[in-house]
């Protein structure tokens, strides 16, 4: 298994150097300051494999960019929009350019609206490190009561609504202003971010599609992009939602096994892979990990190892990032089965056999809390995570 790390560009708090110090062999990175939509010149490309060459003192740093994480699928595209056409085709530029720097993996999501979601964004543990929560009751309470989306009240159990308004009753307009930025945070170094009111356009752009009709959007792009990855040699692997289920009264199509095996059998090509992320799947008790690697594991592209503790045992329910050997993901059997993975691709002669994978999220520790690197990605929680992560590999790769 590859050891990579993400890097936000030249405005990351983690820099190369601490790269190179957590031993890692390949970065993952994007172009975030490119609009969605947009193509990704050999320009800009070159700009970042080059930023990515060198030391703070000007020493070459043996890195190469190795990931796309995220070449973005624009709003238009999954709602079949707008300039959805033209962003099509400027993806496939685009794609054409990465394939031309050297760069074969690229990761995306199809998430609407928002992409991974949380309400707190340094809820305090215990121990006094800090990491991502999503409470199930807090976001209600953003949804009906700060949103104020039509019909929210009725998406929530009624056990949820008190909550929610109990806990919106105690908050007061820091925590509400707080709450709201959170949600709609977006990608951390992204060209653009959301307003509420921007969030209410593209819910009632929404209104009307379904989650077959998100399913055959998501199709057709797939239908138009994948047989380009499979000429320029490329791999695309689809991250899963984040959370798993539903959230705004959008529809949700990314969340599960089942999910999965849908797209892979609707476009039936190596170049149309998963990123599977066991934080992002993890948060569903009903998805088996390990056992999603056992039987979709040719067609895992990208690993993202990290964990969750769920605080209840529904589909819909609060939860929070774990340490990456703390949480309810078994990552001893998951990463058992990549490396069975790997060995029978060795065995078969794949080119691909050596699945790249990062050390997801992490918790704040230590310095991290001064630092104040991106939510998510801080250097010594991710570098903990990382040796958690080799250890494993290490007792079980003989």
């Amino acid at each position: 298994m590859r050891q990579t790390w993400r890097w936000f560009g030249p405005l990351d708090r983690v820099s190369i150097d601490d790269m190179l110090q957590a031993g890692v062999e390949g970065v993952v990175t994007a172009l975030h300051h490119v609009p969605t939509g947009e193509v990704w010149t050999p320009a800009e490309i070159a700009g970042r494999q080059a930023e990515l060459s060198l030391m703070s003192d000007g020493a070459p740093s043996g890195l190469k960019w190795e990931v796309v994480e995220s070449l973005p699928v624009s709003e238009d595209i999954k709602k079949q929009k707008g300039d959805w056409r033209r962003h099509i085709d400027n993806y496939k530029t685009s794609m054409a350019n990465l394939a031309e720097a050297g760069i074969e993996t690229i990761c995306y999501n199809f998430m609407p609206v928002l992409d991974w979601t949380r309400t707190d964004l340094a809820y305090r543990l215990k121990t006094g490190a800090t990491c991502m929560r999503f409470d199930y009751a807090d976001f209600a309470a953003f949804d009906i009561h700060i949103l104020k989306r039509p019909g929210a009240h009725e998406d929530f159990a009624e056990d949820v609504r008190a909550e929610a308004d109990r806990q919106f009753g105690e908050m007061d307009e820091a925590r509400k202003a707080e709450l709201a930025k959170n949600i709609v945070f977006g990608l951390p170094g992204a060209a653009e971010s959301f307003t509420l009111e921007d969030v209410r356009r593209h819910l009632a752009e929404y209104a009307t599609i379904s989650a077959e009709g998100l399913r055959a959007h998501f199709i057709d792009f797939l239908e138009e992009v994948t047989p380009v990855a499979e000429d320029l040699g490329l791999r695309l692997c689809c991250h899963p939602d984040d959370p798993p289920f539903g959230l705004l009264g959008l529809p949700r199509v990314m969340s599960t096994e089942a999910d999965y095996g849908a797209m892979m059998k609707a476009v039936d090509s190596p170049a149309n892979g998963i990123t599977l992320c066991s934080g992002s799947l993890g948060v569903r008790p009903d998805n088996d990990l390990p056992g999603m690697m056992e039987r979709l594991g040719d067609r895992v592209h990208f690993l993202h190892l990290r964990n969750v503790h769920r605080e209840s045992a529904n589909i819909a329910g609060s939860f929070y990032e774990s340490e990456h050997l703390g949480g309810d993901t078994d990552m001893v059997a998951l990463m058992a089965a990549a490396i069975a993975e790997e060995r029978g691709r060795k065995a078969a002669g794949r080119a691909d056999w050596n699945i790249p994978f990062r050390p997801d999220h992490g918790l704040d520790i230590l310095d991290d809390q001064k630092r104040r690197a991106q939510p998510g990605y801080p250097a010594i929680g991710r570098l903990k995570g990382l040796a958690e992560l080799r250890g494993i590999l290490k007792a079980l790769d003989r």
